[in-house]
């Protein structure tokens, strides 16, 4: 139950993201959005919290323990699956939060519903 180290084969890699913590406000906004967003739901994500460095939106789990290190490198065996070598756009990243019932993107899109009247 120690530091193993784990390989997978395969990971489709969507995006790599700047963070929070060098100034970026919309590093979660695309193209289709209407609004601007960050990576970090409302209230953190459960069990880590906020994102504040680079970040990596890959297809499929990472294998390993919260808040540990991951290292990526190029694969030496030809990929042979084709959804690995086509092209793909992000057209939307939720952002709503995972716990309770988190339908929000944004707190101003929370506020706008219970009608709170920002100071």
């Amino acid at each position: 139950m120690g530091y193993h180290s784990r390989t997978e084969l395969n990971k489709k890699v969507f995006k790599i993201g700047a963070g929070a913590i060098y100034g970026v406000e919309n590093n979660a906004t695309t193209e289709t959005d209407a609004i601007t967003k960050n990576i970090t739901p409302l209230g953190g994500f459960p069990h880590y919290g906020i994102v504040n460095y680079d970040y990596i939106l890959i297809k499929g789990g990472v294998a390993g323990t919260r808040k540990r290190p991951v290292t990526l490198r190029k694969s030496i065996f030809p990929t042979t699956k084709s959804w690995m070598t086509e092209k793909c756009e992000i057209k939307f990243i939720d952002t709503a939060s995972k716990i309770g019932h988190g339908r929000f993107q944004t707190q101003d899109e929370k506020d706008k519903v219970f009608k709170r009247v920002q100071a």
